[in-house]
Order: C-alpha cells, then structure tokens, then sequence
C-alpha cells in the first residue's frame, strides 16, 4: 500500500469527522450519522468523564489536524525509505482523555508500519470506530493495523503510563527498541499582560477534559501581587463543570482535606488555588507561586522539563494561550519525535 493512500484516507478520514460533528444536533439523521452519534453515547456511557461536549472537541481538533496543510508539513520534514519491510509496533494507550493515543497510531500506519494497539479500558470506543471509518474509506486499511488483548510478536513498541507502569514498561520492552512515556503536566507562566482574550484561553487550558490531560494546565507561575480575580472572571464561563458528579466529587473532596490543613485557598465554588510550589495539582485544583524575575522561573522550568509536556505563555518560548489542547500533528508527547524513531529503528 502506497503513502499516498494511506494519506489520502486519513484526509478523508478528517473530512468525514468534520461533517459528521457539524450535523450532529441535525433532526434528520442519515444511517451513518446515527451511527456516529450512537459510538459518542456509548463511549460516554463507558466513561463517565468522557462527555459529549469533550468527545466532539478532541474529534474535532482531529478533523482540522487532518486537513492536506498539515499533513504536508509534518510528512515532509522526514526521509521515508522508498522501500522497507514493514515493522510490527506494538502501542499501549493511555484512556484519561478521548483519543489520547490516536497520534501515536496514525504516526505509526503513516510510517509505513503496523500498529499492533492494545487500548485503555478508558477509552475502548472512539479509536476503533475512527479505524472502523478508515477501513471504510480505504479498505486495504485493515492490514495496518490491529487492536489486540496483549501485545505479541511486535518489533517495536510505544508505551503510555503512570510513572510506576513506566518502569515495569522498561524493564520488560528492554529487547526491542521502544518509546516509554511517563507521567507529566503543563504549566503556564503570566506576566500581566494578558488579555481577557488570552485568560479565556488559559481556562480553557486548565479546564478542557475536566484538567485530566497531561497538556492540561496544573501550574501558574505569576508575578508578584498578581490578581487572582483576573483568572476567576475568565474561568466564570466553565463553571457547570461542577454538575459533573465525578468533578464535583473532587472538588468536594480536595477542598476538605485543604481545610483541615488550614491551607489558604481561592475559590469560586468550582476551582480551588492554592498557593504551592509543587508541579501536579488534583482534579478541580490549580498551584500557583509568585516570582520576582523571568530568570527565576525560567530555571524553574529547566529543573521540572523531565514533567512538562508543554508551557503556556505570551512570546515565542511558549505556546500560545487557548492552544495546550490542540497540538500540532509535528509536536510530540514528551518532546521524542516518534516519526523519527519509527522510520531509523525500522531500517
């Protein structure tokens, strides 16, 4: 099977999704367009923090990732070999937000090799469905991969976990080459010279997927005597998140154990601040900490880049507020270029 194929189905691939998420809300709904609604009922009803709003995000960001400009920058960055015996890889996903591991299985079919995935529990719906569509719209599709109880005969794998799985991962795909990924977060550092704009998209950061993504923010570095207000206004917009049982839960919960340790705390009835130096804040919890100088916490950010997926921020350094769950299809989990490791162990 050419490239070229294997391209072009995802291109349609990200056509349909984008059709399919506009009609969504239709009354008149085709056989196909029932089926797709059908799959996010059914994902959510195996995943209680897998919510409609939150599926047609994470499904969307895929349909404009898949769009001919952005697969032409990413695939042309690479030196694919003319020909090659293709590698079995085998993938475990990770289930904490919807199509988390989805990247890492189009890296790898539009590598020229067979995804061999073993998928999260957590999210054991969307991804099939989306390679059910890829099948559909390229039949020859079906030879690329393969969604499997455990993992066997593979040549390389692609591993997702907490950082405990992360070491039983390494010790046990020792014998073949393999990209194992660990636990992170995502900060973001203000100046005060942000716009209301920008602080709308910082809530989202913090908050999209209810904050379980490793590119969700869990961190603000701020300047001195910063006004927390100017965050609380921005985060207004989201606050139905706490009629989210799960959500509410912890909420409830963190908020109690902070009180007993007399913990200073901000809150606004759905988010808790807490002023801390750590770097991983729970569920309905954002740290925070002042500085003094740019240089302070740039060394900061040096000494914690093992945990950061990415930096949210005003100028170049960083990626812009509003985009920490959009990445781009050339930005990578934990800053390893799998493309690169899938076409050189592949040789």
């Amino acid at each position: 099977m050419q490239n070229t194929q294997r391209i072009e189905a995802f291109l349609a691939l990200g056509n349909n999704l984008e059709s399919f998420i506009r009609h969504f809300n239709d009354e008149n709904r085709g056989e196909k367009q029932t089926e797709f609604n059908q799959k996010l009922e059914l994902a959510k009803a195996q995943n209680a923090w897998f919510d409609i709003d939150n599926q047609l995000f994470a499904l969307n960001s895929w349909a404009q990732a898949l769009q001919k400009e952005n697969l032409i920058k990413w695939l042309s960055a690479y030196h694919f070999p003319e020909s090659q015996n293709p590698k079995t890889v085998g993938i475990i996903t990770a289930g904490n937000i919807p199509l988390v591991g989805f990247h890492d299985i189009v890296t790898v079919i539009l590598s020229g090799n067979i995804a061999q995935i073993k998928l999260s529990s957590h999210d054991a719906v969307l991804i099939p469905y989306l390679l059910q569509m890829l099948t559909e719209i390229e039949p020859k599709m079906v030879y690329q991969f393969q969604c499997v109880e455990k993992l066997q005969n593979y040549d390389m794998v692609i591993a997702t976990g907490s950082d405990n799985t992360a070491r039983y991962f390494e010790a046990y795909f020792k014998h073949v080459p393999h990209v194992i990924r660990k636990n992170r977060t995502s900060a973001a550092v203000l100046t005060g010279d942000e716009t209301s704009e920008d602080l709308q998209g910082l809530a989202q950061d913090i908050l999209q997927h209810y904050g379980l993504g490793c590119r969700n923010i869990t961190k603000l570095f701020l300047p001195a005597n910063y006004n927390l207000d100017l965050i609380f206004n921005a985060l207004y917009s989201w606050k139905e998140l706490i009629n989210h049982h799960k959500y509410a839960n912890n909420y409830d919960y963190h908020k109690a154990i902070y009180l007993m340790e007399n913990a200073k705390l901000t809150e606004n009835g759905f988010v808790l601040f807490k002023e801390d130096e750590r770097l991983f804040s729970p569920v309905s919890t954002v740290f925070y900490e002042f500085y003094s100088s740019m240089n302070e916490v740039e060394e900061k950010l040096d000494n914690l880049s093992e945990k950061i997926q990415c930096i949210v921020g005003l100028g170049e350094k960083f990626i812009d507020f509003g985009e920490a769950q959009r990445p781009k299809l050339w930005e990578y989990a934990d800053h390893v270029d799998t493309m690169k490791f899938l076409i050189s162990a592949s040789k």
